[in-house]
């Protein structure tokens, strides 16, 4: 590949690979059997540029490549509130990466359709943080962290460095959060998860952490507001929840039977403490936004059910894959008939969509930690059933039960 006999494009994205392989001090390259591709969210001239070149030179994908969310909501076009040369730039980079022969799946979640989902223990190289967390934690696959231009230069070579967490070494646990005091309600509500996620990435950095008092059947749905939250306030991309993720069926085996560098007791106070840090403003939300990452089909029809007793009064926007939309149809017209505004292939807090000036309301961290930075909107955090709440009202409306 290096030499150009399987081609230009190759030839290019095979010296990324060893380029990277030599900064990160890899010995060997390994075979990778999927790509996800961050690359395809248009962050400017160069993200197009790069993509025009691999496609101009003959490039193609080896292994499977999803594509994860673009600039553009391609199936609902007259939500975006941008740019328009932007937006025809960012059409124009969706394009290239398909004439690549990546799959135009435009999520942050691939791992919610199934034909996408890698078995334990198989090498993918995956991009976008909450997808590289699921899949080292949930699904037990291995990745390491890789970003615009490695990730398509994976998915035209199929090899990626033998290094991070594709090593055994270095998928050890090493910071331990104990659950201490947590009521069984809160442990069985869903704002925990993201709240859990951001209190242990702003701990942890990117060490690997160990979570020891979470339920043994704890859903996908939750493990993914956990880990994108602490991709998001640290740098994890991977976690051990002892009795649930596969690696960890014990403490002693997430921890690789050695000793821990820290432990950290988690209480009722740290969580709260850690709730709040998401809200940025005590105004009233102009709007409410759910949908980060991507909503699965369970979330879109919960959501569907707490709306046909609420219906807003402000604008509620949710974000989901076509995919996943596509599967859901009977829910997500539900929630479009009560007025909910659905958004797809992009991310609320990436893209121009809302249309709203003042304080967002969301039942996600990641979008908390982020919105702020990119859109200079104040931002409310709660959970999905104060959010839908809060919109029903044009008031924030808290239920502070859980947190006692």
């Amino acid at each position: 590949m290096l030499g150009g006999e399987t081609g230009e494009a190759t030839a290019l994205a095979m010296r990324v690979v060893v380029a990277v392989a030599e900064a990160v001090g890899a010995r060997e390259l390994l075979d990778v059997a999927a790509a996800h591709v961050d690359g395809c969210l248009y962050h400017g001239r160069a993200s197009l540029d790069f993509a025009e070149r691999l496609a101009a030179t003959g490039g193609r994908v080896r292994v499977p490549t999803s594509l994860n969310v673009s600039s553009l909501d391609l199936l609902h076009p007259d939500r975006f509130r941008g740019d328009q040369g932007l937006a025809s730039d960012a059409r124009a980079l969706m394009d290239r990466y398909v004439a690549l022969g990546c799959r135009p799946t435009w999520t942050c979640a691939p791992y919610q359709l199934p034909e996408l989902r890698p078995d334990p223990g198989t090498h993918v190289a995956w991009a976008e943080s909450n997808a590289i967390v699921f899949a080292n934690s949930v699904l037990g696959a291995r990745t390491d962290r890789y970003g615009d231009f490695i990730d398509i230069c994976a998915g035209l070579t199929g090899r990626a460095p033998a290094a991070g967490f594709h090593l055994d070494e270095h998928r050890r646990g090493r910071v331990v959060f104990r659950l201490r005091g947590i009521s069984p309600a809160l442990l069985d509500s869903d704002v925990l998860y993201p709240v859990l996620g951001h209190l242990i990435g702003a701990s942890t950095g990117s060490l690997v952490p160990v979570i020891d008092g979470l339920p043994a059947d704890v859903s996908e749905d939750r493990l993914k507001a956990l880990g994108a939250a602490a991709a998001s306030s640290g740098a994890v991309g991977m976690f051990h929840a002892v009795g649930r993720t596969p690696e960890a069926p014990t403490l002693e085996d997430a921890l690789g039977w050695g000793s821990p560098d820290r432990v950290v007791e988690v209480t009722p106070a740290d969580l709260r403490r850690a709730r709040d840090e998401l809200t940025s403003t005590d105004a009233p939300p102009a709007a409410v936004s759910l949908g980060t990452p991507h909503y699965s089909a369970a979330q879109l029809a919960a959501l569907a059910d707490l709306v046909g007793e609420h219906r807003p009064r402000i604008p509620l926007y949710v974000s989901t894959g076509r995919d996943v939309a596509a599967e859901a149809r009977d829910e997500v017209a539900r929630l479009e008939s009560a007025g909910i505004r659905l958004v797809t292939d992009t991310c609320t807090y990436v893209t121009p969509i809302l249309e709203v000036d003042g304080p967002v309301m969301t039942d996600s961290a990641k979008w908390a930690w982020y919105a702020p930075g990119n859109l200079g909107l104040g931002v409310l955090f709660g959970s999905v059933e104060e959010c839908v709440r809060s919109a029903a009202t044009g008031e924030v409306w808290r239920d502070e039960r859980l947190w006692r």
